[in-house]
């Protein structure tokens, strides 16, 4: 058993198709056939039925084809920060979600350039689950997200804590409430727009029934798990009790006994703001971005402490990059000129 007779297995099972995998591994139909038979002949077992189009994987087949996948991912990653201890890049890949870069990431990269004028920075827009199999493949070297994450190849640390803030349409009668409660906006349409959701359940107990807040399980800065996928701007419905709670927005009403009247979810967070502006809802979104549509969206604090959405700096755990020191000192710097709260950390093999 070898590297390329497991690699043609799993192309053939992707695509369930000799044609299409030939096609998209660079070999002959004979020579993807014959590196399958040879690994079914080794292990004495038929993976694939080849007398049904598509292919079939058999049972069997589809019980190596989850457990070889995991081993083969593992492979690469390894390979991939082998190759990259033994000559690293003279540029720093970052990703980072959208909501960081309303924040003070330009501020922190301007302040990285100050003190590194030879540095080359590339900016990935990348999604805070994407950014772990990103790390792995050498698309980026380091991510900012919003979510931690458990992985045994990543480590991360915590920068801070961002406060919510309530986008409400201008004209909206709780425009002008300088200090607003959960409770107060369960009567309102709450747009949702996370693409990585809580892996931890939690249920609404209590709906509507006080805005004191439950000792919560878990706070917003649960690990993460895989990347939820959202429906359209039709997807609206009431939320019913007694539901999983992993949607993060959600979850943070549910610490206070309180679940919206109605949701509607998007793709992303500029088209929530775009919805609250044109009247149809309300949303929560980090303080960072209440700069975004001041004339029609009004922005207003919210009196709950916990009510934050955190910011992560994430990155592999055998193989830093060594400007990523440089990095960090310069996000604490941005926070020191800010008069930003922060609890200086390093990565376990910075130096």
């Amino acid at each position: 058993m070898d590297l390329k007779q497991l690699k043609a297995f799993i192309a053939i099972a992707d695509l369930r198709s000799f044609s299409a995998a030939a096609t998209q591994t660079g070999l002959s139909q004979p020579s993807l056939s014959r590196l399958l038979k040879q690994l079914e002949t080794e292990m004495g077992v038929v993976l694939i039925d080849r007398y049904h189009r598509p292919l079939h994987l058999t049972d069997a087949g589809a019980f190596f084809y989850e457990k070889i996948s995991a081993v083969l991912t593992e492979i690469e990653a390894v390979t991939s920060m082998t190759q990259r201890l033994s000559m690293p890049s003279s540029t720093l890949n970052i990703g980072f979600v959208p909501s960081v870069l309303y924040g003070l990431l330009p501020d922190i990269i301007a302040t990285l350039k100050q003190s590194n004028p030879d540095i080359d920075v590339n900016l990935k827009d990348i999604s805070s689950y994407q950014q772990i199999d990103a790390l792995k493949s050498g698309e980026i070297d380091i991510g900012f997200g919003r979510f931690a994450h458990q992985d045994p190849w990543i480590q991360q640390i915590l920068l801070r804590h961002e406060r919510y803030v309530v986008a409400l349409p201008k004209a909206h009668p709780l425009a002008q409430v300088r200090a607003q409660r959960l409770i107060d906006l369960a009567n309102n349409r709450l747009i949702l727009y996370h693409q990585t959701y809580l892996p931890i359940a939690t249920t609404v107990s209590t709906a509507f029934s006080s805005s004191k807040p439950k000792s919560p399980a878990s706070s917003p800065i649960d690990t993460d798990s895989a990347a939820q996928q959202h429906t359209s701007l039709d997807s609206q419905a009431p939320l019913g009790q007694n539901e999983p709670i992993t949607e993060p927005l959600l979850h943070l009403f549910a610490q206070y006994g309180v679940s919206p009247f109605m949701t509607t979810t998007v793709s992303d967070l500029q088209v929530a703001l775009g919805l609250v502006a044109a009247g149809e809802g309300i949303t929560l979104v980090p303080a960072s971005l209440s700069t975004v549509r001041t004339e029609q969206i009004s922005y207003q604090r919210l009196i709950h402490e916990n009510a934050t959405s955190p910011i992560y700096l994430h990155t592999l755990k055998d193989c830093v990059h060594p400007s990523i020191p440089d990095l960090l000192t310069a996000t604490y710097q941005v926070y020191e000129q800010r008069g930003i709260t922060y609890r200086p950390q390093k990565f376990a093999s910075m130096p």
